[in-house]
C-alpha cells in the first residue's frame, strides 16, 4: 500500500471520528442551554473591594472605593455588551458598549464617575456589595453564568442564613 493511500484513509478516518464527537456535543448545546464560547471562560472576576476603606459615609469618593475587577485572561478581546454584575439582593450593573482588550482588567466602581477603558461607573448612590457577606455574579449577554466571588460565608449552604446588614 503506498504511502498516499495510507494518508487518505487516515485521513478520512479522523474526518469520520471528529464528525461522530461532533454529533455526540450537539444535544447539549440542543438542550436549550447556549454553547459555550470560548471568551466567556476566558473572563474572570478576578478580585473584590467589597468593604470601602475609611467610614461608610455614602461619599462618591467612599462609593466609588467599592469595586469589582473584571479580567479577561485571554489574548483576544472580548465585547462585554449586554453581560451583567450582580449581588446577591439583584442590584445588576449592565456592560453597555464595552470591549475588554486581551490581558486587560476593567474595574467596576459602585458609585458615579465617567467610563474609561480601565474603569466603569454604576452611578449609584448607595453601596451594592454587602461588607459581612455576599457574592457578585458575572453572566454574558445570554445570561450564562460566567464567574463568581463570594466573601464571609463558611460554606455555600450558609448564604441562606446571612441575617447581615447592608452598609
Amino acid at each position: 500500500m503506498s504511502v498516499s493511500v495510507t494518508a487518505r484513509r487516515l485521513t478520512a478516518a479522523a474526518a469520520v471520528a471528529a464528525a461522530a464527537l461532533g454529533a455526540l456535543a450537539l444535544p447539549a448545546a440542543a438542550a436549550g442551554q447556549p454553547a459555550a464560547r470560548p471568551h466567556d471562560r476566558a473572563v474572570v472576576i478576578s478580585d473584590v473591594q467589597y468593604d470601602s476603606p475609611g467610614r461608610d459615609d455614602r461619599s462618591n469618593w467612599s462609593l466609588n472605593k467599592e469595586w469589582v475587577d473584571v479580567t479577561n485572561t485571554s489574548r483576544r478581546a472580548v465585547n462585554l455588551d449586554g453581560w451583567t454584575l450582580s449581588d446577591e439582593d439583584g442590584h445588576t450593573y449592565t456592560f453597555r458598549h464595552f470591549r475588554l482588550d486581551g490581558r486587560a482588567t476593567v474595574r467596576v466602581h459602585t458609585g458615579i464617575g465617567r467610563d474609561r477603558y480601565s474603569d466603569v461607573y454604576q452611578d449609584r448612590r448607595n453601596y451594592v456589595w454587602n461588607n459581612d457577606s455576599d457574592t457578585a455574579t458575572l453572566r454574558n449577554d445570554h445570561g450564562r453564568f460566567i464567574d463568581e466571588a463570594s466573601w464571609g460565608y463558611r460554606d455555600r449552604d450558609d448564604r441562606d442564613h446571612r441575617g447581615g446588614h447592608r452598609h
